[in-house]
């Protein structure tokens, strides 16, 4: 007589381990690759490497003692300009961002030559198009950080997105039989919780520069939640039968 089959992911077939492993691995490369995004963008906001509360501030509050075009000089897009180049867009800046000196002191040429290879209209999403001197004239201004209408549509995206990975991670993770009950719902409930507290703080953020602490602390647990389900997960499933038969049923928590 065939024995009882338990759900649990040690006792699961090849082929289906090999489905649960291949999404691991590519969501696990994706999530590298987002870190190493926000590295690019938000971690060089104060002009160094490396994320920080000032980073956070900086992106979503805004460095109101300058310009965003000041900032960004400064900060991620300080690579592409040479110092001189940099202090001459800085300075009429200073002097009152004119359409006038814009024409005639050679500001033009250093965005033509340097930001709208990138910054041009065909960019798309939230890239500011340079061709047309009122987006530069408008981040010429005080930096007041993400704007409300990029905050929202940024929003959207990372709710649904980020929603349904953890969905497909839980899931492989659900049929986890070797981990207590408490802990196991815990750890799933945790990326919807804190992605919720993440989104919130961008917001509260926009309104006061304290709550960048929020986006940190939710950031951290989102990940600590990831990588815990991901390593129990390829644990259970290439570990575990190397040293025993696996008899639970992880759905009726056994």
């Amino acid at each position: 007589m065939a024995s009882t089959h338990k759900l649990n992911l040690a006792s699961q077939g090849t082929s289906l381990k090999a489905l649960f492993t291949g999404y691991l691995v590519v969501v696990a490369v994706g999530y590298l690759m987002a870190l190493v995004q926000i590295q690019l963008t938000h971690g060089l906001a104060d002009g160094e490497y490396g994320l920080s509360i000032d980073d956070i501030v900086y992106s979503y509050y805004g460095n109101r003692n300058n310009s965003l075009l000041e900032n960004k000089l400064h900060g991620s897009m300080k690579p592409m300009a040479t110092d001189d180049e940099r202090d001459q867009i800085i300075q009429w800046i200073h002097s009152g961002a004119s359409s006038e000196a814009y024409e005639n002191t050679g500001i033009k040429q250093i965005f033509e030559a340097k930001c709208i290879i990138c910054h041009n209209a065909g960019a798309g999403g939230t890239i500011p198009d340079y061709s047309n001197f009122q987006e530069i004239k408008d981040r010429a201004l005080v930096d007041t950080g993400a704007s409300i209408s990029s905050l929202a549509r940024v929003s959207h995206i990372h709710l649904f997105g980020i929603a349904f990975i953890f969905m497909f991670v839980g899931l492989v993770f659900s049929l986890a039989s070797g981990v207590p009950k408490l802990l196991k719902v815990t750890v799933i409930s945790m990326p919807y919780i804190f992605l919720l507290v993440d989104i919130a703080a961008w917001w509260l953020t926009k309104l006061h520069p304290n709550f960048a602490w929020f986006v940190i602390i939710a950031g951290g647990a989102m990940a600590m939640s990831f990588g815990f389900m991901w390593i129990v997960s390829m644990y259970e499933m290439w570990i575990l039968p190397r040293f025993r038969v696996d008899t639970r049923d992880a759905l009726l928590d056994e």
